[in-house]
């Protein structure tokens, strides 16, 4: 059933429904708000098609992802699609393990793999689907999944696993059949996208108490990525098996020193397995284990930092997304709210918590350091992120987590072998995946919304630091010349506008700091993006170093490597988000921008095939909402005085791109950014240029939405006349007053209040044409 059918089939929201729903929310104590939005949560939507998600259980940010894994056993082409562990229509599950991505177009991960087994024989190998191991089958009838929750009935060993996690522990807990032996295997060999020699180096330590500590290195994605973990159980053993299942490896690696006790039982090898043996139980066994990326004391601490059992950890889980999700009450049709909720959901898995309860953490350097006054995070997918997720957490966890975020940036600059700002990082490692010095844009969009809690003119300057890193992307030819030269760096077009971009964010943050040499520095690299615009075609092009444009050109062509990221000439043509009106100027107008940008939209595909390129998906001619150069470019019509036009878009891009089920999310979620997109989208604006303090008005796709801020206050949104049909927006006040333009400032939502839109099914050509009502280009830079 599509969307728009699915909307028809239970609202749109009838006039009287409506006003009930809306009297409703507005007496509803918060409490039942938290509740109603938690509740409305779906973790399985973007865990089939190509949205990558897990539907494990998790805690807001934790640095457990407890998650079932259906296929490890891929080669790395193969597992594109099983890049979080879990891919929907696959009919076995291998184990369970507790480290994941949330929507990542890459991976790595799937650390620490636990199965339950019963019977006599226990079975050390998955097997395949044809013939498992302890593998096993099992039906989609039988799982749940809700915030920090997940079960399932696995069909082999008649076991029903339950999963949850708080911020540092996952636990498990096990039912098994009456009358039949109980065991687990845990296998440090399983890792996502494997591949042979992946696991370096593994270690088992079963303590005197019982507690099973252990480790394992990795030369994933993030090579040298060291792992260290704690676990214990409900019951006692009654027996186990420590095994090296790779004897014949040398490796002269990392390992830790032997405990020297020689009443422990310790294993060291490449690839561990272990068989623990508990009797027959007459009860669920409980499995409670701790992550560290520091050592198995940390690990340790860690365990006992969270104490309880299973129901009081999921307790305190639920608690906790309660209160995160309920910074955003909704009243939508079923499907919306749905899909709205979920997407709040995922945008709030990271950046995931780095450091140990007592504050030690790895760093980039590979050097244990402490966080003194905050919580190191990392998973910082930058290039995805920075455009709407961190923007996002800005409203909905100012204090908290945006302030944790820019000091662990900052933390990991300082201890960087290279000295510049995170990249693609996770567990505190880089992986120098995508392009462009994207924390910058984070840590300036923070500082200018007043966010605090740390130093911003140590900000600043690591924030220079990295835009003058000569070695890194081109860089130096950027500076010296003013592009990317395509003979000397790949993906340079791309490249020279995301810097420009980038660099935009420095002078404005410097200007806010006074550091006036700064921002002219800054603010003259800003302008660069022209450089590579040619305007005799109206296209951003890749130039050689003695200055022509490449040839030949097609701009259609996506080739990974070549003259763009990720993208082509139509979606990277668009990428000046600071200087939106100066294109205009260069394509001939607002007339002919907004004719280009038709053509984008209404491009006729059915002569290309771009299945050679991964990331490529949700087509809507030219626009790809799959990946992120184009996530901000259906707002651009309101840059050029056709707010209606926008209004047209969002409605095409919502009702193809996202669903209520499996296959939901049209592309990788990469870590909250396409979730983050819908929940600005759907109250009605979007923050098209992070940095500005603007955000475009663009329509809701709700009839009421209540913001929770961090400073106590509300911004309420309110869509009157709210119906399928009414798609356009024909007036705007905020708090009462007439709103004759279309953005929003971030002041304004953070004063708290009430947005107002009257929806009405004809578009109005008059609302929002005027230059000085359009948002923010460095043609209105004036403008504070």
């Amino acid at each position: 059933m599509s969307n728009d059918q699915q909307w028809n089939r239970i609202g749109p929201v009838r006039a009287g429904a409506a006003a009930l729903a809306l009297a409703a929310l507005t007496a509803a104590p918060v409490a039942a708000q938290i509740a109603d939005t938690i509740g409305a949560v779906d973790p399985f939507i973007g865990t089939g098609g190509e949205g990558h998600t897990f539907p494990g259980a998790v805690a807001p940010f934790g640095m457990v992802q407890l998650s079932p894994d259906t296929d490890t056993a891929c080669v790395i082409r193969d597992c594109y699609a099983h890049a979080a562990g879990y891919r929907h229509n696959d009919p076995t599950i291998e184990g369970f393990s507790h480290t994941h991505f949330s929507g990542a177009g890459h991976s790595d991960l799937g650390d620490i793999l636990v199965m339950p087994v019963s019977g006599a024989t226990v079975p050390l190998d998955p097997g395949t689907v044809a013939a498992p191991g302890y593998r096993s089958r099992f039906s989609h009838a039988s799982e749940e999944a809700s915030p920090g929750y997940y079960a399932v009935t696995l069909d082999g060993p008649k076991v029903r696993a339950e999963l949850t996690a708080g911020t540092r522990v996952g636990v498990h807990r096990y039912a098994f059949p009456a009358g039949q032996p109980a065991h687990l295997v845990l296998d440090l060999r399983s890792s996502l996208y494997n591949y042979p020699g992946k696991i370096l180096w593994s270690g088992l330590h079963l303590r005197p108490d019982g507690t099973l500590t252990g480790f394992r290195e990795t030369r994933g994605w993030a090579p040298g990525r060291k792992l260290f973990f704690a676990m214990r159980f409900s019951a006692p053993l009654t027996g186990h098996a420590l095994l090296d299942r790779d004897k014949d490896v040398p490796y002269k690696g990392f390992a830790p020193p032997g405990q020297g006790n020689d009443s422990l039982a310790e294993k060291l090898g490449r690839a561990l397995e272990a068989r623990l043996d508990f009797g027959t139980l007459d009860r669920p066994l409980e499995v409670k284990l701790a992550l560290s990326g520091v050592d198995e004391a940390g690990a340790i601490a860690n365990l006992e930092a969270e104490p309880g059992d299973f129901d009081a950890v999921r307790t305190r889980t639920r608690a906790a997304w309660g209160e995160a999700l309920g910074a955003v009450a909704l009243e939508a049709p079923a499907p919306m709210k749905t899909m709205v909720a979920t997407a709040l959901y995922h945008s709030l898995i990271a950046p995931s918590v780095w450091s140990d309860a007592d504050g030690r953490w790895r760093g980039p350097d590979d050097q244990v350091h402490h966080a003194e006054g905050y919580t190191q995070r990392s998973t910082f997918s930058l290039w995805d992120t920075f455009r709407a997720e961190h923007p996002l957490l800005t409203l909905v966890q100012p204090d908290r987590t945006t302030s944790d975020v820019v000091n662990s940036l900052l933390a990991s600059q300082r201890v960087s072998p290279h000295g510049i700002l995170p990249v693609w990082q996770f567990a505190g490692r880089e992986t120098w995946t995508m392009i462009g010095y994207h924390a910058v844009p984070v840590i300036a969009d923070a500082y200018l919304k007043g966010i605090g809690g740390f130093d911003a003119n140590a900000a600043l300057d690591a924030m220079v630091a990295s835009a003058s890193y000569a070695p890194y992307g081109g860089l130096g030819a950027y500076m010296s010349g003013g592009y990317v030269p395509i003979d000397r760096e790949p993906e340079a077009a791309s490249k020279t506008v995301e810097y420009a971009y980038d660099d935009w964010t420095i002078a404005r943050m410097a200007r806010a700091l006074g550091r006036t040499d700064v921002a002219a520095r800054f603010d003259r690299r800003a302008t660069f993006w022209r450089n590579s615009f040619d305007v005799k075609t109206g296209w951003l092009r890749a130039r050689r170093s003695d200055g022509t444009f490449r040839t030949p050109f097609d701009p259609t062509a996506i080739n990974y490597g070549s003259d763009y990221t990720e993208g082509n000439a139509w979606q990277y043509s668009w990428f000046m988000p600071q200087d939106q009106a100066g294109l205009f100027r260069l394509l001939g107008g607002d007339a002919r921008a907004i004719h280009k940008l038709d053509a984008m939209f209404d491009y006729d595909m059915s002569k290309l095939d771009y299945s050679h390129a991964e990331d490529i998906a949700g087509l809507i001619g030219q626009y790809i909402h799959g990946n992120e150069p184009s996530h901000h470019v259906a707002y651009l019509y309101s840059y050029a005085g056709a707010p209606w036009r926008t209004q047209e878009r969002l409605a095409q891009i919502v009702a193809s791109q996202y669903k209520p089920t499996p296959d939901g999310l049209s592309g990788n979620d990469d870590l909250g950014q396409m979730s983050a997109w819908l929940v600005f989208t759907a109250l009605g604006f979007y923050p098209v240029a992070p940095g500005s303090n603007e955000y475009v008005i663009g329509r809701p796709f709700v009839a009421r939405a209540r913001l929770r801020l961090g400073n106590g206050r509300v911004f309420d949104v309110h869509a009157d006349h709210f119906s399928e049909a009414n798609r356009y927006v024909g007036a705007v006040t905020l708090n009462g007053k007439p709103l004759g333009r279309t953005f929003l400032r971030d002041a304004e939502i953070r004063a708290g209040g009430t947005l107002r839109f009257t929806m009405t099914d004809k578009p109005d050509k008059h609302w929002g044409r005027a230059t000085a009502a359009r948002p923010y280009s460095l043609s209105t830079a004036q403008r504070q």
